[in-house]
């Protein structure tokens, strides 16, 4: 199964994620399938490619919490039709 999660990447005390399609038995900075995103929570500056995200969530891939509410605040899943969100 593959999820869409965070990886941790960025200074000390400086952390900045990258968003990433993963199997869900790597570890959290394990080798990913893809790179689908960035996060830093500090500068509150989000970067998603989308077509990448939607082509793992029709597929059958789960975010997890913290990447589903990333997901929401940015729209994503209103291009995606209520049949095809397996996770809720």
């Amino acid at each position: 199964m593959v999820k869409l999660r965070l990886k941790r990447c960025g200074r000390k005390k400086r952390a900045a994620y990258r968003i990433v399609a993963i199997d869900v038995h790597s570890r959290r900075d394990g080798r990913d399938l893809r790179k689908v995103g960035f996060y830093d929570p500090i500068q509150k500056q989000t970067y998603l490619n989308v077509p990448a995200i939607l082509y793992f969530l029709e597929r059958g891939a789960r975010p997890t919490e913290t990447v589903r509410d990333i997901l929401k605040k940015s729209a994503v899943f209103q291009e995606l039709s209520p049949n095809q969100i397996k996770w809720n």
